[in-house]
């Protein structure tokens, strides 16, 4: 039998690879969202994790493992249209006080996580949420299909 491709796309550290299995283990576990990583959204950014609750709540977490990581990246409220609620993740020996007290906090390590403070709930329009829902079916499908069929050429 083939080997199965890497569902993993090995851009992320072993620290935020650590906090995004943490996290996706939260939402799944005790708010019942099933997951994705590293979603591509429609302004060209891709969004850590991606979870979609079974009322169709989507709420997108970036992960930032470092002081640096969280230094350089501008691109953050850029996510902020594409989700109900949005999130931080860090890992337990990041400093919480660096991140924006506006926005969501998760820390997470490789067995789970918690939510340090919530996110604000800012509801999706309805053509927007209809979008990202079509786009994450396909996504979904895809990547299924992927591990299915590894060889397939498109």
């Amino acid at each position: 039998m083939a080997e199965l491709p890497h569902i993993v796309d090995l851009r992320q550290s072993p620290a935020a690879l650590k906090v995004q299995r943490g996290v996706m283990r939260l939402l799944r576990g005790q708010y019942d969202f099933c997951c994705y990583a590293e979603v591509p959204l429609a302004n060209g950014r891709r969004a850590d994790v991606l979870g979609v609750g079974p009322g169709g709540e989507i709420w997108i977490v970036e992960i930032k493992s470092s002081l640096m990581d969280f230094q350089v990246d501008q691109k953050w409220p850029n996510y902020k249209d594409f989700c109900d609620r949005f999130f931080f993740a860090k890992p337990p020996e990041l400093d919480p006080g660096i991140f924006p007290a506006s926005e969501g906090l998760l820390v997470a390590d490789a067995h789970d996580a918690a939510i340090l403070r919530m996110a604000e709930h800012s509801p999706l329009p309805g053509a927007r949420r209809k979008a990202m829902l079509l786009k994450l079916a396909r996504l979904g499908a895809d990547r299924v299909h992927t591990l299915m069929d590894p060889g397939e050429l498109k």
